[in-house]
């Protein structure tokens, strides 16, 4: 049955979600292949506002854009290549190539590649019947993160807790930088009684936490106004 893009979206939440949840209880994200393979098969439907392919393991394909692309998705996070299976890759009009990413717990998609199947045919290695595609990514430029706005901060004894605009945490002691602001916030949450966990029952990453102590800092700080 076909899924609405709302529902696309919803599914790829609850997947992602999951991931996390599994990733809390320490499985490791390269033993969670078919769950990983459904988020990225839900990522392409979701940016192609397309459906997923009728059947499981279709050959070829996996998903079928709104323009009627067949495609073929491929989801990683720690392998350093895909394959395209060579004889069955005249089913395919166009590849995605994703990775999920893993930051504290906290599940990100990056898209890797996104072309058509004639420039795969045209540029990629074959190797052994199928098409190989590298995994790594080039070096990119990285802009410091001081140089994004401050959108919150508080202060709390000796530290101020800064949140920028990406999201970032970061933390100064007596005006010197925390090279890992985790263990301060964790210090931090203990004092003003912030919960460690969130409401999935994972711990919280450096982001959550630090957005919930610069919130109940302000909290506080109305009440004592």
């Amino acid at each position: 049955m076909p899924l609405s893009q709302v529902q696309i979206i919803q599914s790829l939440a609850e997947a992602l979600a999951w991931f996390e949840k599994e990733l809390g209880w320490g499985v490791a994200p390269a033993e969670l292949n078919h769950l990983t393979g459904r988020i990225g098969e839900l990522y392409a439907a979701m940016i192609t506002r397309g459906q997923m392919a009728l059947a499981t393991n279709q050959q070829g394909y996996d998903v079928v854009s709104a323009e009627n692309e067949r495609i073929s998705v491929k989801t990683v996070t720690t392998s350093s290549q895909v394959s395209f299976n060579v004889a069955t890759f005249d089913l395919v009009d166009r590849v995605i190539v994703l990775r999920l990413n893993v930051d504290e717990g906290e599940a990100s998609i990056e898209e890797l590649l996104d072309c058509s199947a004639e420039e795969v045919r045209r540029t990629f290695r074959c190797s052994a019947g199928k098409y190989v595609f590298p995994t790594a990514s080039p070096t990119r430029p990285r802009r410091e993160v001081e140089d994004l706005r401050v959108t919150a901060s508080a202060r709390h004894g000796a530290h101020v807790v800064q949140q920028y605009e990406n999201g970032t945490i970061l933390v100064e002691t007596s005006g010197t930088r925390e090279a890992t602001a985790k263990p301060v916030l964790r210090a931090i949450a203990g004092e003003i009684g912030v919960d460690l966990v969130n409401g999935s029952g994972n711990p919280k990453n450096t982001r959550q936490l630090g957005a919930d102590i610069i919130r109940i800092l302000h909290e506080q700080a109305d009440v004592q106004a």
